[in-house]
């Protein structure tokens, strides 16, 4: 029985050990190396950076080399005079082809800036991608802190509700409380028990969702903060919007497409003026021939041939069925667009900015007002509970101003949280959140 004991106090022991305390800069730092949306957004933005040398390509020449050999047996028959005669033709062939494009209407010095254009869009598209999944991190952070926190709540009432019904069991047995105050304290207990059991259960669903996102085991054990702190804007609202506008992500996603679309009217342009092509080609060629035949029957003939050619050539297109006109078109079209959508995702990030200040200011006067709040209802509910000791005041009224301290508790808890995500979602609209 006593290594029963022991083992279970190592186990448990055990157990506590492992449950390490999880920082919300622990949380974010593990979802940095392990959430697969960040490890996708960050492959993509390293293709987006190799696609700068296909930019570069189109500047440099390309060179080819080419070899070729062939056997050749053929039989021959005439009837006037009757003869036949056989011959073997061996021929071996080998190129060098050097094409280098000298002027294409400026279209290669376009696509070069053109793909360093998308691979800092892509840069962006992946950082944009990387702060919503951080963003996502902390809010799962916090709602576990913020459901551990109302678990506590509950388990708190739940005391009281297990105090009072004891109370009221030991009164009913002498005599000095109703049935009707017995059964009430047995409603409230009984109710409180089961909200603390579901608050368990939105503890486990926060746990599990929380790693999911940190890209490990969903029941991965470990313990968080006991409390939400609610940091303080220092800047004011012109520096807020100014810092947005500066370096937002999506915003610069935005100008970057319309910056790819400008330039891809530069590029429609190109096809309308001439192509300047330098060449230059050296080949070698092998031919054997043995034929019973011909001046020398029945001996290998060799011939063996080199040349090389080097040249300019010059390319316009005069007519293709209109197509170059038709992308040019819609190039401008696309990038009006592109302009529409720039100053649209402009004028909402100047909206969301607003509206995002606004709400955290609101929810840090709700903080305010909470805390005050739970003050007078704890002191209400402290009263209650003597008046309630000494019989001046009836298991409802207790029941009254212990709902209403549970309630003010849930609301400052709640407070917090908004508050903080409010924060939170500034952090991201100007770029503050740590995502390397």
């Amino acid at each position: 029985m006593l290594k029963k004991t022991v083992m279970a106090v190592l186990i448990l022991t055990s157990s506590l050990c492992a449950q390490q305390m999880l920082t919300l800069e622990d949380a974010i730092e593990l979802g940095l190396r392990n959430n697969y949306d960040i490890q996708i957004a960050r492959n993509q933005a390293k293709a987006s950076d190799n696609n700068r040398g296909r930019g570069l390509a189109g500047l440099l020449p390309t060179l080819d080399v080419s070899a070729g050999y062939s056997r050749t047996d053929s039989d021959q028959e005439t009837n006037l005079p009757p003869s036949t005669a056989t011959s073997d033709l061996d021929n071996f062939n080998a190129e060098v082809a050097l094409n280098w494009t000298l002027f294409d209407g400026f279209r290669m010095f376009i696509d070069r800036r053109k793909f360093n254009d998308l691979a800092l869009l892509g840069n962006y598209e992946a950082k944009d991608r990387i702060e919503a999944s951080v963003v996502a991190i902390s809010i799962a952070y916090f709602n576990l802190v913020r459901q551990e926190q109302l678990l506590q709540v509950a388990r708190e009432t739940r005391d009281i509700s297990e105090t009072r019904l004891g109370r009221e069991r030991v009164r009913k047995q002498l005599g000095g409380s109703s049935s009707t105050d017995f059964l009430n304290a047995q409603v409230a207990f009984n109710s409180d028990q089961s909200a603390l059991l579901n608050q368990k259960l939105q503890v486990t669903i926060a746990r599990q969702q929380l790693n999911i996102l940190l890209g490990q085991d969903p029941d991965m054990e470990f313990s968080v903060s006991n409390k939400i702190d609610v940091p303080e804007l220092t800047l004011s609202d012109s520096e807020v919007l100014n810092m947005a506008l500066e370096r937002n992500s999506g915003l610069k996603t935005a100008e970057f497409d319309r910056k790819i679309a400008d330039g891809d009217v530069r590029s429609a342009h190109s096809a309308f003026l001439p192509r300047l092509n330098a060449f230059a080609n050296y080949g070698y060629i092998d031919r054997t021939i043995n034929s019973d035949a011909g001046q020398y029957p029945g001996r290998d003939v060799g011939t063996q041939t080199t040349d090389g050619t080097v040249g300019l050539a010059v390319s316009f297109n005069l007519f293709n069925g209109r197509r170059d006109k038709i992308e040019l078109q819609n190039a401008r079209i696309e990038a009006d667009s592109r302009a529409l959508a720039l100053r649209d995702a402009r004028n909402r990030l100047i909206g969301t900015v607003k509206e995002t200040l606004e709400t955290y200011r609101e929810r840090m006067d709700m903080v305010a007002l909470e805390e005050e709040n739970i003050l007078a209802a704890r002191q209400n509910l402290d009263l209650q509970r003597e008046r309630h000791q000494l019989g001046a005041a009836g298991s409802l009224e207790f029941r009254d101003a212990q709902a209403s301290y549970s309630l003010a508790q849930v609301s400052l808890i709640t407070a917090r949280y908004q508050a903080r995500i409010s924060h939170l979602e500034l952090e991201r609209l100007i770029g503050e959140l740590k995502v390397d």
